[in-house]
């Protein structure tokens, strides 16, 4: 079974993982979760286990050494799993 068709049947669990983050990507992703945008009613649903995701959320810009830890968590997560980066730190390095 293909990844999109497999996400169609089920929940999609994110995992947020913040590198050095000023914390404007993290307050947007829980102002995603409260009742006005709802996003659990959709099936996202956030995880505290890495073991349990299907998407790894990557906020902030990440160093050498919050890369490795990046790395080492980007490893535990089970297969497929997607990693998408958010905001201005973590897609360019900076604002």
């Amino acid at each position: 079974m293909s990844f999109a068709i497999n996400s169609l049947t089920r929940s999609l669990w994110v995992f947020h993982l913040a590198g050095s983050p000023c914390n404007n990507c993290d307050i947007e992703i829980l102002d995603a979760l409260t009742p006005k945008y709802d996003l659990e009613r959709f099936g996202i649903v956030l995880v505290g286990s890495i073991k349990h995701a299907d998407v790894i959320l990557l906020s902030g810009a990440f160093n050498r050494k919050s890369a490795i830890r990046a790395r080492r968590l980007y490893e535990q997560a089970p297969r497929p799993v997607v990693v998408i980066a958010i905001g201005g730190c973590a897609c360019t390095g900076g604002i």
